[in-house]
């Protein structure tokens, strides 16, 4: 009987979405990535050719569904349905930056649950597992029925703030949906919280209301899971500096940087913005303020466990 070779390879694809950070975890996991092309015919459809055998290997593919968002989700959705019908083993969706995962409740009649749609378009292109950072809403796991490794990018910007040696350090939340975020950050810097209370008149649209906390000659940290107009984070900087903050810098796992986000940033009291590179920054994007650091050590790291079926929490050890 011949040996089933399942399980004993794997191989890594990518999408167009963030070649760099599918490069840079090709690396770190020794494995080249694997021979796709990607086309778009006149009338703008998708199609994939996957040029090389997958049969009984398990597969990753990398693929960020940011902006174009609705491209790059076709892409990643064509992809699996290609690998699928080529008799892949285990199909890992690697969704870095989970689009559409803002919608996922109904706010008010009649709104859809588009995260939960996005879900079941995954599970039946015929993904088998979704790995995935920073989901705007933890219970967006529960829309899954197949497995989900739900990576944390808190302990990479610790690691990075660690090294600044800060002193009089307040962590902030940019708003009350955020403070579970920023406790996970104060406690490996050992440093206390304060809140932005703020209303938002409109989506996109955010009114600074009241500091809770004290942030008077402190140098600040606004944490949040994105920043995609850039108004929450600048006008929450803005009023920091103005309740006398020593020094402002904001973090964020992904920088979604929309609209006039960019411009709002240099004009804010922001004195340096750290993103991850879940989301490939387009060079125009790119100024002295704003510092990315890389996920792929995390993910390459996350990926093999998963291929050789170790744990896979160790990894959300922030102390670690």
């Amino acid at each position: 009987m011949l040996n089933s070779r399942h399980g004993n390879e794997f191989k890594l694809f990518a999408g167009n979405s963030n070649v760099e950070l599918a490069k840079e975890i090709s690396k770190l996991m020794g494995q080249a990535l694997g021979d796709s092309v990607i086309t778009t015919f006149s009338d703008g459809e998708i199609s994939v050719s996957i040029n090389e055998t997958v049969r009984g290997r398990d597969i990753f593919i990398i693929q960020s569904t940011c902006d174009p968002v609705n491209n790059n989700l076709m892409e990643l959705l064509i992809m699996i349905d290609a690998l699928k019908r080529a008799s892949a083993g285990k199909i890992n969706a690697v969704i870095p930056y989970y689009g559409y995962a803002r919608q996922d409740r109904k706010a008010k009649a009649r709104d859809p649950i588009t995260a939960k749609l996005v879900a079941d378009l995954l599970v039946s292109a015929g993904a088998d597992r979704v790995i995935t950072m920073d989901l705007h809403a933890s219970q967006i796991q529960g829309y899954f029925d197949i497995p989900v490794d739900h990576l944390r990018g808190i302990p990479v910007l610790v690691k990075y703030f660690k090294k600044l040696e800060l002193d009089d350090l307040v962590i902030v939340s940019p708003d009350i949906g955020s403070v579970t975020r920023a406790r996970n950050m104060a406690e490996p810097l050992d440093a206390p919280i304060a809140i932005v209370d703020k209303r938002r008149p409109k989506p996109n649209v955010s009114e600074i209301m009241n500091i809770i906390g004290e942030v008077n000659g402190k140098n600040v940290i606004l944490v949040d899971d994105m920043i995609d107009t850039a108004g929450t984070i600048t006008n929450a900087a803005n009023a920091l500096a103005d309740m006398g903050a020593k020094k402002v810098y904001a973090c964020a796992t992904h920088g979604v940087l929309s609209g006039k986000a960019i411009e709002r940033i240099e004009k804010s009291a922001i004195s340096e913005l750290i993103l991850l590179n879940t989301i490939d920054l387009p060079e125009e994007k790119r100024i002295p303020k704003i510092k990315t650091l890389s996920v792929a050590p995390l993910f390459a790291e996350a990926m093999m466990r998963i291929f050789t079926n170790d744990s896979v929490s160790k990894l959300f050890d922030m102390k670690g």
